[in-house]
């Protein structure tokens, strides 16, 4: 049987892991309900593999639905897969696991970039195991997150009021390199998440 450690432990990486410095692994952080899907699905619509920027499926331990997509697996099958190392970066959250595919390791080799939603508590991780990382932190009103995770249905109301707490809770967690508020016109954090992301591109080749 298969036991999982401590989330914290998760997708922890030592120097000999970290990936060439050739390419960026960008982070999309943020409380449920920020928006961050969104933000990626709109940013892909701008840059894509021609660019060599890739956005990244999560694992994920729950079905996709239309406000997440994602890879499933069964617990089972996660736990064994992140036995294999098949997962760069891992953690639990909500009851679920989640994870991102170890082939972003390659990419970023090469000197693209991989673009990828993960939980503010890996971080840390990210910024060990990659030599290049760009950590964009998405906020929203309170209001504005409390009334996007009634929309999707996902959790009932005590699930929604938990996740509202974990967001107030890590807002300090860590200090992002850029932060987009995404309260109002979408396009417009769009925007400024393609910006951010092109200019790295844009020096990446001086």
């Amino acid at each position: 049987m298969i036991v999982p450690g401590p989330p914290q432990a998760f997708g922890l990486a030592t120097s000999r892991d970290r990936a060439a410095p050739r390419g960026l692994f960008v982070a999309v952080v943020g409380p449920s309900g920020a928006g961050k899907d969104a933000l990626i699905r709109g940013l892909s619509g701008r840059l894509g593999e021609a660019d060599g920027v890739f956005t990244v499926r999560r694992v994920v331990t729950r079905r996709a639905d239309a406000f997440e997509d994602h890879e499933t697996l069964e617990e089972s099958d996660f736990l064994l897969a992140r036995a294999r190392g098949l997962f760069a970066l891992s953690w639990a959250a909500h009851g679920l696991y989640y994870g991102v595919p170890s082939d972003v390791d390659a990419r970023i080799a090469r000197g693209d970039a991989v673009v990828c939603n993960i939980s503010r508590t890996v971080v840390a991780d990210v910024r060990r195991r990659y030599a290049r990382s760009l950590v964009v932190l998405v906020t929203a009103r309170v209001e504005t997150l409390a009334a996007r995770l009634a929309a999707r249905g996902r959790e009932g109301i005590e699930g929604r009021r938990e996740r509202l707490g974990r967001a107030l809770a890590h807002e300090a967690d860590f200090a992002p390199d850029a932060t987009i508020d995404n309260d109002g016109v979408l396009d417009e954090a769009v925007a400024r998440l393609y910006e951010l992301v092109a200019s790295h591109r844009r020096s990446d080749r001086h």
